[in-house]
């Protein structure tokens, strides 16, 4: 599925990484805990998480994520979008739950971390 596809599935707005929306995504995981995030992500993984703090930046640096949703209508602070934007790592807010966000992604058939559908 294509970076674009997801924000538009997700109702979404991108605060990073317009030069990276044909970038393809083919699993995604949710976690506000960064330790599961590092033990289980890709870089064809798109993480969603409810955290606008530069560890998720950090932590997606360090697992490889492709992409990162931030859930429930949050804005990152500047500092955040800064440093995703340097890093080269789209960013982006989602309106939507962390719930509704997976569901609505799992809909377009996007697969689990593990591999399942």
């Amino acid at each position: 599925m294509k970076l674009s596809e997801i924000v538009d599935a997700l109702d979404a707005t991108l605060l990073t990484g317009e030069d990276k929306l044909d970038k393809i995504i083919t699993r995604c995981g949710a976690s506000d805990l960064m330790s599961d995030v590092l033990a289980a992500v890709s870089e064809d993984c798109i993480l969603l998480t409810g955290l606008t703090t530069v560890q998720v930046i950090r932590t997606a640096m360090v697992a490889g994520v492709g992409a990162v949703v931030i859930v429930r209508k949050k804005k990152p602070p500047q500092e955040v979008i800064d440093m995703a934007k340097d890093q080269g790592i789209p960013l982006i807010s989602s309106p939507y739950s962390m719930f509704v966000s997976c569901g609505r992604l799992h809909a377009c058939n996007l697969i689990g971390l593990d591999g399942r559908r």
